[in-house]
């Protein structure tokens, strides 16, 4: 039980190891949860607004495209943690699906945002696809698309 407790902290650290591990790759069955792992990793950077562990995750070309069409790159993305622009309770993936082809992964997952901004509170269920590719210096997210806010309580 201890060290169920500990695993928690841990994620950061194989997540950053495996974001940066470098040479061939992992086999696709690899890169599947390796990919997960990272994609769930950089939720959880968003939700502590983490800026280190987003630049880490993120290609210098990131793009976000949501679903009313707003665009963010990565210096947006990253000066809105740093001001913690929100401040999240919730950046929780309730389902997830990860397909590889060769050195490209795209992660669909249906994700659950609550949380404190400019506008006030806001609650909303989204489904998003999030790119990532395989760099020499590991896999980095690339390209992320939002849907808008799903009705309640559908997906």
């Amino acid at each position: 039980m201890r060290n169920l407790i500990l695993l928690p902290a841990l994620v950061p650290a194989l997540t950053a190891f495996l974001a940066t591990a470098s040479g061939p790759g992992p086999a696709p069955d690899d890169a599947k949860g390796v990919v997960a792992a990272l994609d769930t990793a950089y939720q959880a950077a968003v939700k502590r607004n983490d800026a280190d562990a987003m630049a880490r995750i993120l290609t210098d070309d990131f793009v976000l495209v949501t679903g009313r069409g707003q665009t963010y790159d990565k210096a947006a993305l990253l000066k809105q943690a740093r001001d913690k622009a929100v401040v999240y309770e919730k950046q929780d993936e309730l389902e997830q699906h990860v397909r590889v082809w060769s050195d490209t992964a795209v992660v669909t997952a249906l994700l659950w945002i609550k949380g404190t901004g400019a506008t006030g509170a806001f609650e909303r269920k989204l489904w998003f696809s999030d790119t990532y590719v395989r760099t020499a210096g590991g896999w980095k997210y690339a390209l992320g698309q939002a849907s808008l806010p799903l009705p309640d309580e559908k997906h």
